[in-house]
């Protein structure tokens, strides 16, 4: 019986151990544990139903509404619903120093492209290397991306490696010479388009792998 009995609670704690455990990284009400950063004109951001919503404006710079906190090893998963016009991003390993020019936002980026190109769920290094993955031999990746609907990302970053997934099919899968931490951040793109356009993100949430 207590063989039994000891067996049960290892299957148990085993099984505690290795559920998985979300934080949610947006409350939906307010912006707390986020900061805004940009370069001269900023876009604005908003809360609308428990949704974060980017407002691109004319003339604008690219905008990054940033975690407070700095992340290494996680899993990343949220919705975004973007307008057509528009061309947007998930900042993850990213950071902002001052004697990197002047605070511009660098680092990874998970790209949400719904133009013609459709290269969403790519990875672009931002404001350093540019490309490092794009869609061109994906054909699979490049289909993945809904127009006019909401889409799921899922960012895995673990080590070196980086897994990209948009609506469950695997766009990127890279290693690189990087293993940095920092923040993570929703890009509202500079434009020059005459009419504001928005992007929107929900259901923001992580489980921080280094923690484990």
């Amino acid at each position: 019986m207590k063989k039994v009995l000891a067996l049960a609670l290892l299957v148990t704690l085993l099984t505690a151990f290795g559920r998985e455990k979300w934080i949610k990284l947006f409350n939906g009400r307010d912006f707390s544990g986020w900061t805004i950063r940009g370069e001269q004109v900023k876009n604005d951001y908003r809360i609308e139903n428990g949704e974060v919503v980017g407002i691109s404006k004319p003339g604008s710079q690219n905008t990054f509404l940033c975690t407070d906190k700095n992340y290494r090893d996680f899993i990343l998963e949220l919705e975004v619903k973007v307008d057509t016009g528009m061309n947007s991003g998930i900042q993850f390993r990213s950071q902002s120093l001052p004697d990197y020019k002047n605070g511009r936002v660098h680092g990874y980026q998970a790209e949400i492209d719904p133009s013609a190109r459709a290269w969403s769920g790519g990875l672009y290094d931002e404001a350093r290397r540019g490309w490092l993955v794009d869609l061109k031999a994906n054909p699979e990746g490049q289909k993945a991306f809904r127009k006019f609907d909401w889409n799921q990302y899922r960012i895995e970053a673990v080590g070196k490696t980086v897994r990209i997934f948009l609506n469950g099919v695997k766009t990127t899968d890279y290693t690189d010479t990087l293993a940095t931490d920092g923040f993570i951040a929703l890009q509202v793109h500079g434009t020059k388009v005459q009419r504001p356009m928005e992007v929107r993100w929900r259901n923001i949430r992580l489980q921080d792998l280094s923690r484990q």
